[in-house]
């Protein structure tokens, strides 16, 4: 069943998509992403690729003079389809971990690591944190609560989540903090940060195969960027002033 929900979106993403995207003009590299994690990717009105990553990825393949071929993947094959050699590098808004770490290489964070926060409706007070909680199924989320022994909901999307908070069906989420800072803005006034925060990762990065000479060029470009200070402003721009930089990061 995966791997058919799998080729169905893949096959969806070459008609969005209608082959290469140029970046630059050397060696072709297939970047993954998800296209529902706003507003790090999201297909916008027009069916292409958009967001942080999107414009982000452009810019390190222009600098890397990488020719860059766009695809969508679902999350939960992400790790493995890398492996697999169905693209070159995720670009996903994948938290980099110990965990992660072992099956495949990062690269230098592109997002820098920022306590995650719990997500809950307007009036919601801290104790929302300890009723029933809502994670995305196979991201750092899911595995904090089951080391941690903490009953959750499992969801397949994002989507779901939200609409499960919103109905009521679930007392909180937890979600890292540039997520936060969107759903905040989209639903203003009907959500609320509550709770403590919890740091689980080491940063955003992007995900290449173990000893791959695509590394070094995307760490080098990544560099490039934050020391000329267009990092932090592609991060402001999508995420918005609450945003954490390389400068400094927010409080939760």
């Amino acid at each position: 069943m995966n791997w058919i929900k799998r080729t169905v979106t893949l096959a969806a993403a070459m008609v969005l998509m209608a082959g290469f995207v140029s970046c630059g003009g050397g060696e072709p590299v297939r970047l993954a992403t998800e296209g529902s994690y706003h507003p790090f990717n999201f297909i916008n009105d027009d069916g292409e690729i958009d967001g942080l990553e999107r414009e982000l990825g452009d810019e390190l393949c222009r600098r890397a003079e990488l020719q860059c071929e766009w695809v969508l993947n679902d999350w939960e094959g992400m790790i493995p389809d890398l492996v697999a050699g169905e693209f070159d590098a995720i670009i996903a808004g994948m938290s980099i971990t110990d965990e992660r770490d072992m099956t495949i290489d990062f690269t230098e964070p592109y997002y820098p690591p920022t306590p995650s926060v719990y997500l809950a409706v307007a009036g919601a007070g801290d104790e929302a944190v300890e009723g029933r909680l809502g994670a995305y199924a196979n991201t750092i989320y899911s595995d904090y609560f089951a080391e941690q022994g903490i009953e959750y909901t499992e969801f397949g999307s994002e989507d779901e989540r939200i609409e499960a908070l919103l109905n009521g069906d679930i007392d909180a989420m937890l979600v890292d903090h540039a997520y936060a800072v969107e759903k905040l803005s989209e639903y203003e006034g009907q959500l609320v940060v509550v709770g403590p925060s919890v740091l689980l990762d080491r940063g955003i990065g992007m995900g290449v195969r173990n000893d791959n000479e695509l590394l070094a060029k995307l760490n080098s470009a990544t560099a490039s960027m934050k020391a000329d200070g267009s990092l932090n402003e592609l991060i402001l721009k999508w995420v918005g002033e609450d945003a954490a930089t390389f400068d400094e990061v927010p409080a939760p």
